[in-house]
């Protein structure tokens, strides 16, 4: 039984997971164990901070009658935090959900805690740097504290501290081997034979196999234990050398070095552990719909008015092995960003601009004669021209709603201008299959795809919560704190924007009906927001809450 194979140890209290931290730091990198301590309080104040802002959104407990004079509200019910009332996130937790997932949930928080405060001993690793796609990374390294919502933005349940130190972010370093698996096994395209063509590490695939990719830590780990029959079979063959990759954000997806070609590509592969609320393998879905969906949404933004300010991270291959879960052994190869931008564009990952002063620093940059305040707005106005025309037209003409939260958004900027919109990661968007159908688009997704819904909401949703919300919400909340940006000024402005990416479509015959619902849907007076903490207590499955919606006009 591997670390992945057993149920989640309780770390208990954050003082006696801290504790084992410390010793198994102290004989693996006992530099860290000063640094780690000091950074402990902060941690559990950023974890404790994100918690207290999602019960008090979500309405979880009496987090909204015990808080109601504190915090700072903002546009969706956001409610942030200056200080979490409680030195041990676990201990916000409302006792009438420890019976509901509370006593995981509370685990997870620990557990994010100890990491976060690891990360933040451990700093920046050394640049990358090589490209556009290193200077992309390098940017997101900063962005230490994970995801901009979710409390439990670095849990890595299934990893122990050893597993951390060498394949976390802070990392800078992990690893690619690769498994034979034989061709019966196989399902999806050669990815390995792809790669060899561009990397001497990958070994030659014996008679009758078919190289995989697969995460160091996965491979030794998860697969030579929990597939012990298939490597006793023959079936499975774990091979020698490893092929060098750094660590992003998202862990599973990791960047390799430039190839034989001079350019660099992106795997994603599966990772056995949890990070927010979700074991990250790859399902065999994802690998298969990946390629397909990436021909089709070049095909699509060719059309679109903006093209030439929008670009996509191709997923140009993707293969699994159907066996256990399906999931262990999944990988999807991506293309980088290799010469595709201008020498003046500047790359910046939608999450490294929460960290530190990158945003800032970009608006002053963007209007540097005017009062920082004005700035913001100006700047806020055109961020929303980049992103959010191409991406409504895109979900009114054909029912396919990005999902573009801040992880999978990498905009780049001239001089501080919001410049182009480069998209990635397909497999969590929605596609309305109906609206699709009627607009004469074939899309043949491997049966059983969750992305594809018959349900315009669940489309809408989607669409609503990642790009207005937890992308534009999170800028504007940001310069709301550092330039004095009127919020409510910022919000009438992103409401002109959309009403006029909604203007030309609601003038079409063929897309005014789906333009008109749309538009209704996203300027009602309350929206649906995703219920990150209620999605844990329930333990799976989407779940979303009302809040109140500043594009509303009243």
């Amino acid at each position: 039984m591997t670390l992945a194979d057993r149920p989640a140890r309780s770390p208990g209290t954050l003082r006696e997971a801290a504790a084992r931290t410390e010793r198994r730091l102290d004989a693996l990198a006992p530099e860290l164990v000063d640094g780690f301590r000091a950074a402990l309080p902060r941690a559990a104040q950023t974890v404790g901070r994100r918690l207290l802002g999602a019960l008090w959104r979500e309405q979880i407990g009496d987090a909204r009658q015990r808080y109601a004079r504190a915090g700072r509200r903002h546009a969706f019910d956001r409610t942030e935090f200056d200080a979490a009332p409680a030195d041990e996130p676990a201990a916000l937790l409302p006792p009438s959900v420890v019976g509901r997932g509370g006593a995981a949930l509370a685990g997870e928080l620990t557990d994010a805690v100890v990491n976060l405060a690891l990360a933040y001993a451990r700093g920046t690793p050394p640049p990358d740097g090589a490209g556009a796609d290193g200077r992309a990374l390098d940017a997101e390294r900063r962005a230490v504290d994970g995801h901009n919502l979710h409390p439990c933005g670095r849990t890595r349940l299934g990893w122990d501290v050893a597993d951390v130190l060498r394949h976390d972010l802070e990392a800078g370093t992990t690893g690619i081997g690769f498994v034979a698996v034989r061709r019966d096994l196989h399902l999806g395209d050669d990815v390995g034979a792809a790669l060899a063509d561009a990397y001497p590490e990958v070994p030659a695939a014996p008679p009758g196999f078919v190289v995989q990719p697969v995460h160091i830590w996965q491979r030794d780990a998860v697969l030579r234990r929990r597939y012990a029959d298939l490597v006793a079979a023959g079936a499975l063959r774990p091979l020698e050398g490893t092929l060098p990759a750094a660590p992003t954000a998202a862990l599973r997806t990791l960047l390799l070095p430039p190839g034989r070609d001079g350019r660099r590509r992106h795997l994603k592969v599966s990772l056995d552990i949890q990070v927010t609320s979700t074991r990250r393998t790859i399902s065999v879905a994802s690998t298969r719909n990946g390629p397909a969906l990436t021909a089709l949404l070049e095909r699509l933004f060719a059309e679109d008015p903006d093209a030439d300010r929008v670009l996509l991270l191709p997923e140009t291959a993707g293969a699994a092995v159907p066996a256990g879960s399906g999931r262990d052994m999944s990988v999807i190869l991506r293309g980088g960003l290799d010469d595709r931008l201008s020498g003046a564009e500047q790359v910046v990952p939608g999450t490294a601009l929460t960290a530190g002063g990158v945003l800032g620093d970009l608006v002053d940059r963007y209007a540097p004669e005017q009062p920082r305040a004005a700035a913001a707005l100006g700047f806020v106005t055109a961020y929303a021209r980049l992103l959010l025309p191409p991406l409504l037209r895109l979900a009114t003409r054909y029912g396919i709603a990005l999902e573009a939260h801040l992880q999978n958004c990498l905009p780049t900027f001239v001089n501080g201008t919001p410049h182009r919109l480069v998209l990635r990661d397909f497999a969590g968007l929605r596609v309305l299959r109906p609206r699709l159908a009627a607009a004469g688009v074939r899309l043949p997704l491997w049966p059983g795809s969750v992305i594809g819904t018959d349900d315009a909401p669940v489309m809408r949703a989607k669409l609503g919560y990642t790009a207005l919300q937890a992308h534009l919400g999170e800028l504007v909340v940001r310069l709301t704190a550092s330039h004095g940006l009127d919020e409510a000024a910022a919000w009438r402005a992103v409401r002109g924007v959309v009403d006029e990416a909604y203007e030309p479509l609601r003038a079409e015959p063929a897309t005014a009906a789906a333009a008109d619902a749309d538009h209704a849907a996203l300027t009602a007076g309350r929206v649906p927001h995703k219920a990150l903490v209620r999605m844990r207590l329930v333990g799976s499955g989407d779940v979303h809450v009302p809040v109140q919606n500043p594009l509303h006009v009243r």
